[in-house]
């Protein structure tokens, strides 16, 4: 028995996935953004009806002219290389940080996040592990207790589910169990959501298991320049933070500033100023609600379209300012509709401004089933643009 297993483990660390430097790329669609006038600290202490045609698996827009691009500050990055950048320059600021996960080292992680590091930083402060989450993310745990500042990869975030106890029991509830004796900096980071037929196994959208686990904060990153300023804030948060990325996104390419930036780990991002409906939305179903956006546009709505970008807490502040100008919410997430991250932003919007609601919460989630492998019966599991204008259009009625 002893002598399958590790068979199958030597096979299992044999299967890489592509590299995301090969893979077609993409460019975000910028928009003004404003922000909240909150204090951004970064360390708390704790049916459808007939539409215009519509790309249904749209990701981002097609990338701009290297001429156009060239004209701009900053410069250009996949948000897998942003991801690099900062967590790079925060290895370089302290050298209490190190990284920890399975093929992080020389082989640079399953997609590029940590590629070079090792020959920079040594096999010591980016160590590979073995197939093995429960028992390195409990070492990461403790590294973090006596001064360290880990950063734990999950080759897929539902490989993470075999260290669901060390996440829950120690990490999220140490600092409180202590008596305040021990802080846990440490970040969780991985791919997750529905990629390309992954299967039922690797398209896991683990936000609604987490949210649960006091003590934690959890982030999801939508494009390079969010990606990068939430990595450097969850790095340097006292806090265990979880940071999810999605596997759709890592080749979106955005130009950054060079000089450096730290994003709150508690702000959302105001992607689109609209009158007519709040949109509520995160990571890859950003781009869903930007292309139903255009459509919704055409047919003469103004949508208003909000990343929440930190799933617990919410920003209730500016989801609140939202609520009270447009008066109706939509909700759309990859996240199950049992149980997700739309339920409890459902309820701490009528718990807190019912009184401004002109109508009924609409939250538009995946469907309660595995993701099937099949590319059709994928894509029905998962929001559409098409059924957000039907939303929306119902809504505003």
């Amino acid at each position: 028995m002893a002598a399958m297993l590790q068979s199958v483990r030597v096979a299992s660390a044999s299967f890489h996935l592509p590299d995301p430097s090969k893979l077609p790329v993409f460019s975000v669609c910028t928009l003004p953004v404003i922000r909240s006038e909150r204090s951004s600290s970064l360390d708390p202490i704790h049916g459808t009806r007939r539409t215009r045609k519509v790309i249904t698996k749209a990701v981002a827009a097609p990338a701009e002219n290297s001429a156009t691009a060239a004209s701009k500050p900053g410069h250009e990055l996949l948000l897998f290389e942003a991801l690099r950048e900062g967590l790079e320059e925060e290895m370089d600021r302290d050298p209490r940080v190190c990284v920890v996960g399975e093929d992080v080292g020389h082989y640079g992680g399953s997609y590029k996040v940590t590629k070079g590091l090792a020959q920079k930083f040594g096999d010591l402060r980016v160590l590979d592990t073995p197939i093995a989450e429960n028992s390195f993310t409990g070492m990461a745990i403790g590294a973090a207790m006596t001064g360290l500042r880990p950063v734990v990869e999950g080759m897929n975030m539902g490989f993470l589910l075999l260290a669901f106890n060390q996440i829950s029991d120690n990490c999220g509830m140490l600092h409180y169990t202590s008596g305040g004796q021990f802080t846990i900096p440490t970040v969780i980071r991985g791919p997750g959501g529905v990629g390309r037929q992954l299967g039922a196994e690797h398209s896991q959208r683990l936000e609604s298991y987490f949210q649960s686990i006091p003590g934690i904060q959890m982030v999801a990153c939508s494009t390079p320049y969010n990606a990068k300023g939430l990595m450097k804030a969850a790095i340097r948060s006292e806090n265990p933070v979880v940071l999810f990325e999605h596997v759709l996104l890592y080749n979106l390419k955005e130009r950054i500033p060079d000089e450096e930036y730290v994003l709150s780990l508690e702000e959302a991002e105001m992607v689109r100023p609209g009158e007519h409906v709040t949109i509520l939305t995160y990571s890859r179903m950003r781009y869903h609600v930007m292309q139903a956006a255009k459509t919704l546009v055409n047919k003469g709505y103004d949508p208003e379209v909000i990343d929440i970008r930190s799933l617990k807490p919410f920003d209730l502040y500016t989801i609140g300012n939202s609520v009270k100008k447009t008066h109706r919410v939509l909700i759309v997430e990859e996240c199950m509709r049992t149980g997700g991250i739309g339920a409890s932003l459902t309820a701490a919007i009528n718990e807190n401004f019912h009184d401004y609601l002109d109508a009924p919460i609409v939250c538009l989630s995946s469907q309660d089933v595995p993701t099937p492998y099949a590319g059709t019966l994928e894509e029905w599991t998962v929001v559409q643009p098409a059924q957000i204008v039907a939303a929306v259009e119902q809504l505003c009625q």
